[in-house]
């Protein structure tokens, strides 16, 4: 079930930006549990509060 998204999540533009750099598996290999973009936004959050 998709969450709803929060204003300060990865914008399509970042997203655009950022991927080609971060993805380095196909998006249906069985390794991956998360999207990427998700991934990336707690990435963000984690340095945004110092968590």
């Amino acid at each position: 079930m998709p969450r709803k998204p929060y204003p300060r999540d990865v914008s399509d533009e970042e997203w655009v930006f950022v991927a080609p750099s971060l993805i380095v598996l196909t998006a249906n290999d069985s390794q991956r549990d998360h999207s990427l973009r998700e991934v990336l936004n707690g990435w963000r959050w984690i340095v945004r509060t110092g968590g």
